[in-house]
């Protein structure tokens, strides 16, 4: 039986739209790339254990609830499932098990999350570097962490990471803060909405407080930043303010800067999108139930726009009650009814969000690299050099950028440069990014082996059309 909804990702967003979907009697096929439910923020959350929930914290248990919930009901999950494609026609392709598959549904919920903005500073592709929320990926999933590590950059995830390596029991080398002083004025602008999540505000300060109370050493205002080593990391430089240069010895570090929504699929989909100046990011263009331009297109969640988990969950069911009322499954008056309390929620998370948006706001320098030799396209390994370069040539947007040197054409088709190169453009020109535009994806946006295509297995509802 062909699926009445295809939802395509199983974090909060997904599993609470999956769970919603499935309680009305429609039928789902819930895709997901992970071997398990739970996304990036409740990630191996089935099989975490009571020293890992100790770990971790109850924000991360929360997440139990949401994957016994899709559990519970008659839901065709998919794990491991790479999705590398979604038409206009809402046509589903995706690989898994070695097999490419194709299917339709009336409706598609894409609840594609966020992922770490890129963050090119000297030497950040060097074995030993990653980012932040990989750290956590490793904690999460195998109960691995690195001795030593230094944290570097802005932003909440960095100091819930940090904090959860030291309630495991692991010591970090640094903690290196590059939040602009600056701009505290700016976000207290919006203290006062913030307020209604004070137990947010304070959590962080506690987490702020304990990592300082475990002697980590904490350095604030850092304003440059390098990775040293040659062919690995040994450690990484650092400036504060206009001072010299100053090094800490590790041979892990971890960076971040922020999560921006992961639009990859929703831009090969051809969903409008617009620029966020406030999140510095392209999110989808929805309405109240995150219905998007293309017919029975929806996004739900942090691929929406960031708002956490609590967030993306309640987005999630009412995304689902809005597609149950499009089905015919529920009425007008019914979906307002079951959504009044997801909206309350949405509403009350997302207040807390300018506040965190000014006040954790990448610098620009860190965004848009000034070193000639920074890496900017990690697939092409294209430095900062090479694309300005090219565009000296007179290259006016990132598409056509990407015909003369490929930056963008790799496997991750973007992902870890497309906002660096759009702003780099706009910096060079004298644009604003939202004007540069961004660049201009198509299916499939994953790798797919020609084999699997050839052998491509379809859904009969597409070969009866």
């Amino acid at each position: 039986m062909s699926p009445d909804v295809i939802i395509i990702g199983a974090g909060p967003a997904g599993l609470a739209a999956a769970a919603t979907v499935a309680e009305a009697g429609a039928a789902v096929l819930l895709l997901d790339d992970q071997p398990a439910p739970g996304g990036q923020i409740y990630r191996a959350i089935e099989s975490a254990g009571d020293e890992t929930a100790k770990v971790l914290g109850p924000d991360y248990v929360a997440g139990a609830k949401l994957a016994k919930a899709m559990r519970a009901q008659s839901i065709d999950y998919v794990s491991d499932a790479a999705v590398w494609q979604v038409s206009d026609g809402r046509e589903v392709g995706y690989s898994t098990g070695g097999k490419a598959k194709l299917v339709r549904a009336p409706w598609v919920i894409l609840a594609t999350g966020a992922q770490e903005r890129p963050f090119p500073v000297p030497g950040w592709t060097l074995p030993g570097v990653m980012m932040a929320g990989a750290a956590q990926t490793l904690l999460k999933s195998s109960g691995m962490a690195a001795e030593g590590a230094v944290f570097a950059g802005s932003g909440p995830l960095l100091y819930l990471v940090a904090h959860q390596y030291l309630q495991a029991g692991v010591s970090i080398a640094a903690l290196l803060d590059t939040t602009d002083s600056a701009n505290r004025m700016a976000a207290l602008a919006h203290l006062p909405g913030a307020l209604s999540r004070w137990d947010q505000l304070i959590k962080g300060r506690r987490w702020m407080a304990e990592i300082k109370q475990s002697g980590t050493r904490i350095v604030s205002g850092v304003s440059a930043l390098k990775v040293l080593g040659e062919d690995a990391a040994t450690g990484i430089g650092y400036r504060v303010g206009s001072g010299g240069w100053r090094e800490v010895s590790s041979t892990h570090i971890f960076l971040h800067q922020g999560v921006v929504p992961n639009v990859n699929l929703g831009m090969a989909t051809g969903i409008k999108h617009d620029w966020d100046p406030r999140q510095l990011c392209w999110h989808p263009r929805t309405d109240d139930w995150g219905c998007t331009d293309i017919d029975g297109v929806a996004v739900a969640g942090d691929g929406a726009g960031i708002g956490g988990a609590l967030a993306a969950e309640a987005a999630g069911r009412i995304t689902a009650l809005g597609v149950l009322a499009a089905l015919g499954r529920i009425d007008a008056v019914e979906r307002d009814r079951q959504a009044r309390e997801s909206k309350r929620t949405l509403m009350r998370e997302r207040k807390i969000r300018p506040f965190l948006d000014a006040w954790f706001r990448p610098a620009d320098h860190f965004r848009v690299p000034v070193d000639d030799n920074t890496v900017i396209c990690r697939c092409e390994e294209l430095t900062l050099k090479d694309i300005r370069d090219t565009l000296d040539i007179g290259i006016a947007g990132p598409n056509q950028l990407k015909s003369y040197c490929r930056a963008g054409m790799g496997p991750c088709q973007g992902r870890f440069c497309g906002l660096t190169v759009q702003e780099l453009i706009a910096s060079e020109s004298g644009r604003e990014a939202g004007d540069v535009g961004y660049y201009r994806l198509r299916p499939p946006i994953k790798p797919v082996p020609l084999q699997e295509l050839a052998d491509l297995e379809t859904d009969p509802s597409i070969n009866d059309a």
